[in-house]
């Protein structure tokens, strides 16, 4: 099994609706994957067939198998080949015909890939299902970073009153409440955060909401808000592709239970706003891996969420997108650690 921890998470490659009869290439963690839909449901292999080497999505689905487009061989739904054209009829094909296989499913409008051999828990989304709330899908957006920049970015709520002023934020209303952060069933949560919001969705409605946020894995989060006096709850869940180094996919689902019966595309295109305000801020920073030393960086009170997400990345063992804090470093804080536990 490979190392790096994500493997074992579940990765946004596509939305659903664009799998159609043809097989589709997508990459995540830098691994060349082909997906396909047939009447079984969605299927992920490595893009590779063993023959020679040929990618497997420059074929075609054929009664339900994918069919390589150089020698034609034919992977069933499992994998195995179960046709070679070249082959005399007399003979039987190979044990070791066949494609690499990974874990694949359609959820909540997006097709996900898992390319370990333990794969974690789909996600929980629950508003997406709920009576009385709509879900849009906004992305996917390309980004010249990685994951874990992205989704910091994705929690930082003390820049919404720079890069979006006048939309998410207000340069008057500028200051940050302390909060408290917790990992609760295998999660980072957030207490309220209130923030002064001129414009929060588009509909140019000012006043101040609250923000609660959750980071469910390492490469997915999201926030509530919502507003004071009102019954409004409006949802972003961010899931990240990390395609492979400095560059990512990034999905977005906006959920909410106000104005069902008005269009969706004025929430997607202000959502395209907010994101494209960001981009540039987060394809410029250095280093490009999300340091896990806390001491590389200048950190706040208001900071206290990202605090946390870089050390559960640091427990966790995270590589991919990151800067680990080196052995002689964890060495030493775990000296100061016993230090402060002798003193105490």
């Amino acid at each position: 099994m490979h190392q790096d921890k994500l493997w074992n998470e579940w990765h946004p490659v596509c939305n659903a609706e664009e799998l159609k009869d043809d097989p589709k290439q997508v990459f995540v963690l830098g691994e060349r994957v082909v997906i396909f839909r047939n009447d079984k449901g969605v299927h992920a292999f490595k893009d590779l067939c063993i023959h020679r080497g040929a990618a497997l999505s420059l074929g075609k689905v054929k009664d339900g198998n994918l069919v390589c487009a150089y020698h034609a061989w034919e992977y069933n739904s499992e994998g195995t080949c179960e046709k070679i054209p070249a082959l005399p009829c007399e003979r039987p094909i190979p044990k070791k015909a066949r494609a690499t296989v990974y874990h694949c499913e359609e959820y909540l409008g997006l097709i996900w890939v898992n390319l370990g051999d333990e794969p974690a828990p789909l996600i929980p989304y629950p508003e997406h299902d709920k009576e009385g709330y709509r879900t849009i899908i906004c992305g996917p957006y390309e980004v010249k970073a990685n994951a874990p920049r992205i989704i910091e970015n994705f929690l930082d709520v003390s820049h919404l009153m720079f890069v979006h002023e006048g939309m998410l934020g207000d340069a008057n209303h500028v200051e940050i409440v302390d909060y408290d952060v917790e990992f609760i069933d295998g999660r980072l949560i957030t207490s309220k955060i209130p923030v002064f919001q001129p414009n929060a969705d588009g509909r140019s409605k000012g006043g101040y909401t609250d923000y609660v946020y959750e980071v469910l894995n390492p490469t997915t989060a999201r926030f509530t808000k919502t507003s004071e006096g009102s019954d409004e709850e409006f949802t972003i869940l961010t899931a990240v592709n990390q395609e492979d180094d400095e560059q990512c996919k990034v999905f977005m689902l906006l959920t909410r239970n106000y104005d069902l019966d008005q269009p969706d595309e004025p929430f997607r295109e202000f959502q395209d706003v907010i994101f494209y305000q960001d981009l540039d801020v987060v394809e410029s920073q250095k280093p490009e891996l999300l340091p896990l030393d806390l001491q590389m960086e200048m950190h706040l009170k208001s900071d206290a969420l990202t605090i946390a997400y870089r050390r559960w990345l640091d427990e966790l063992g995270i590589e991919n997108g990151t800067m680990p804090v080196g052995d002689e470093k964890r060495n030493q804080i775990r000296k100061l650690k016993s230090k402060e536990s002798a003193r105490v």
